[in-house]
């Protein structure tokens, strides 16, 4: 029998992914304490883990933090978590002296879980509910200018807070310690290898488990196109968006299930189209099963449960992260990137998908990867036998090492160029070639990457 804590921020995306995990574990005859809020309390209960509540170490947020959280600010989530670290530092200590665990299993927005495992020296599994992000798969998300200027001015902030991590004991290296995805962590992914970026790049200390979900249903298809809608259960206010997707399905020869959350009151839509049911929550899996088009956020669970059920999808991202999950769902042919969300524009995105069978022949496919996939029993494997190593090559260190010496040779090459042009031109016009320079440096060195990269990982590509 092992003694596991398992430890999640208070969201429905990164805690429903653990609890078939959980469960899992108690089956075996595992000690689960599941540390947590109590919004979920029934939920893991009904796993068998021993549920212990975290609310007290909440922070009372101002109105700002308040809405800064809900729309998923990076700079303030990461300091809440700090804080919260800080708070609970003195609980910690005395649950791991008293429970003496022989493994952690911490969602990986989890700071206090992470951090409280590496300063106690337990071995330490990640719970990854979206994408592995590292330097490589990263690229997937699109990050705007605003999303780059509020991360750049925030960082200080978050650094300055970190620093008092040290003082409690943690050992915080920075950041990005605390968040990136690196090749020395065991870590429990809940998608299929063939679904994540870059797979090739993360070593086998990663168990990529597939979807991570209650059910035992297969797909069953009804013969009157159903179309689910959902925006999650973070960024779901949206009663303009629900109203354009009823105006654009309400003449259309297909059923319609909104589910739209409990912040909106579904009596905001008035009289209803015959053809058009809303409500706050569905079992989604149950209705998934049916579903012939889902319009999504594409939050990891919410596309993992649609591929799973087979269901393409109208990929509608609110978030980067949603934005790499939608980008990787169109390229393997199971979507279609919502660019115009006027009626008109939804009702084209939906048409097309039921009118081509090669978005749910798309699907069928990852639902059959999904499904092979060892799930909650290879996610527990995985924490039961931690730690892991890995003897394979590590992708990153080395496309690291590359990369550093491009770069290197790049800066000798241009200024030798400068020294000579120097001679030729008109210092005066030397700033030109010193900003074309600069403009030509990142996509280089973002090409050289995916070249060495594709060398690197030639073998492991064509397995």
């Amino acid at each position: 029998m092992k003694r596991i804590m398992i430890f999640c921020i208070p969201a429905h995306g990164h805690t429903n992914p653990i609890l078939p995990v959980a469960k899992e574990l108690v089956s075996r005859g595992d000690a689960v304490r599941f540390y947590s809020f109590d919004e979920f309390r029934d939920k893991i209960v009904q796993t068998g883990a021993e549920f212990i509540s975290c609310d007290r170490f909440l922070s009372k947020l101002s109105a700002q933090e308040e809405e800064n959280m809900k729309n998923v600010n990076i700079t303030e989530m990461s300091i809440q978590d700090i804080r919260i670290t800080i708070k609970m530092t003195d609980f910690l200590d005395s649950e791991y002296k008293t429970f003496q665990p022989d493994a952690v299993y911490s969602d990986s927005a989890c700071f206090w879980g992470k951090l409280s495992a590496w300063k106690h020296h337990v071995p330490l599994v990640v719970s990854t509910s979206t994408f592995a992000f590292n330097q490589m798969s990263s690229q997937y998300m699109k990050n705007t200018p605003k999303e780059i200027a509020a991360l750049m001015f925030g960082l200080p902030r978050v650094q300055k807070e970190c620093r008092k991590l040290q003082s409690y004991g943690y050992e915080a290296k920075g950041f990005l310690s605390l968040v990136q995805s690196d090749n020395e962590t065991d870590s429990v992914v809940y998608t299929s290898k063939r679904f994540q970026p870059y797979a090739e790049s993360f070593s086998d200390r990663y168990a990529f488990v597939g979807p991570s979900v209650f059910s035992e249903r297969t797909p069953e298809k009804r013969s009157r196109p159903l179309v689910y809608i959902s925006l999650g259960t973070v960024i779901n206010e949206r009663p303009d968006f629900y109203s354009r997707c009823i105006e654009a399905l309400r003449n259309e020869p297909v059923d319609v299930i909104i589910s739209c959350g409990k912040a909106l009151d579904v009596r905001t839509f008035g009289a209803l189209p015959e053809n058009v049911s809303v409500f706050p929550y569905v079992n989604q899996l149950d209705v998934l099963a049916e579903t012939s088009v889902f319009i999504t956020h594409c939050g990891m669970n919410s596309v993992s449960e649609s591929l799973y059920m087979a269901s393409p999808m109208v990929l509608y991202p609110q978030t980067n992260e949603q934005y790499a999950v939608a980008r990787r769902a169109a390229e393997m042919g199971a979507g279609e990137l919502l660019k115009d969300d006027s009626a008109a524009g939804i009702r084209d995105a939906v048409l097309n998908i039921l009118q081509h069978s090669e978005y749910a022949e798309a699907a069928k496919k990852c639902s059959e990867d999904f499904r092979a996939c060892s799930g909650a029993k290879g996610a527990a494997d995985h924490i039961e036998n931690a730690p892991h190593s890995s003897a394979g090559k590590d992708v990153i260190q080395a496309l690291n090492r590359a990369v550093v010496r491009e770069q290197i040779i790049f800066n000798v090459l241009v200024i030798l160029l400068a020294c000579i042009l120097f001679r030729i031109i008109s210092i005066k016009y030397l700033w030109i070639y010193i900003a074309v320079s600069v403009l030509l440096s990142a996509p280089l060195k973002n090409r050289f990457q995916q070249m060495y990269y594709q060398k690197l990982t030639a073998g492991a590509q064509k397995e």
